[in-house]
């Protein structure tokens, strides 16, 4: 079985820790500074990463460099996404990474493929809106922004997205497509963190028997 060391240790660190706890999983540390971890220890566990994007692009040639595996839940680093894919290959180290862990939230994902494919030169126009809660700080968040690169590789044409703050919203994103005829409509609300946090331990698993470095989505 695999032991764990979390990066970050807010909320959705917490929730983490109760689904690694309920697996019977070790949690061997959770740390806030990820590269004061003693390589030694870190050889023999798979990091999961939640921290914020200036956390990641300091810690992620450590975390490459240092851990078996790592499971990447941080967003912000897409500018930077070749050179840390490039890092995790060279250092032979497998990666998990995704916009959002929720296996709800991937399974939109593929019916947003799905749905644009279908829809494509027929004269819809793509609009995405995502709530989320006040402390979020990032915006438009990731699985937005993932949301509008899907659309716009299987439709053909650049959604605008709204981002909204409000209150504890774990999460609601919303793609609405539109013609003259009808509007199609597409949803995931997340209820709490705590599908996010199954989905990460999901992936943590997975890097047992994987190499390379992976998009979530694309081991479902």
């Amino acid at each position: 079985m695999i032991k764990v060391i979390l990066s970050g240790y807010g909320k959705m660190g917490h929730m983490i820790e109760a689904e690694l706890k309920r697996r019977g999983i070790a949690l061997v540390e959770a740390s806030e500074d990820i590269a004061a971890t003693d390589p030694a220890t870190a050889r023999e566990c798979v990091c999961i990463d939640f921290t914020t994007p200036e956390a990641f692009r300091k810690n992620y040639p450590f975390i490459a460099t240092h851990f078996k595996a790592a499971v990447v839940g941080t967003t912000g680093w897409n500018d930077i996404k070749d050179q840390v894919i490039d890092t995790f290959l060279k250092a032979d180290t497998p990666m998990i990474y995704a916009s959002n862990f929720s296996l709800g939230v991937n399974a939109l994902f593929k019916a947003i493929e799905k749905a644009s494919a279908l829809l494509k030169d027929a004269g819809y126009t793509p609009e995405i809106e995502e709530i989320h809660h006040i402390h979020k700080l990032d915006a438009p968040s990731g699985t937005a922004k993932s949301m509008a690169e899907l659309v716009k590789a299987c439709l053909g044409e650049t959604p605008e997205i709204s981002s909204i703050r409000e209150g504890e919203v774990p999460g609601i994103h919303t793609l609405t497509l539109t013609s003259a005829c009808d509007k199609l409509t597409l949803r995931h609300e997340a209820f709490s963190r705590e599908g996010f946090a199954k989905g990460a331990v999901v992936a943590a698993l997975k890097t047992e028997t994987l190499q390379g470095v992976h998009e979530f989505s694309e081991l479902l």
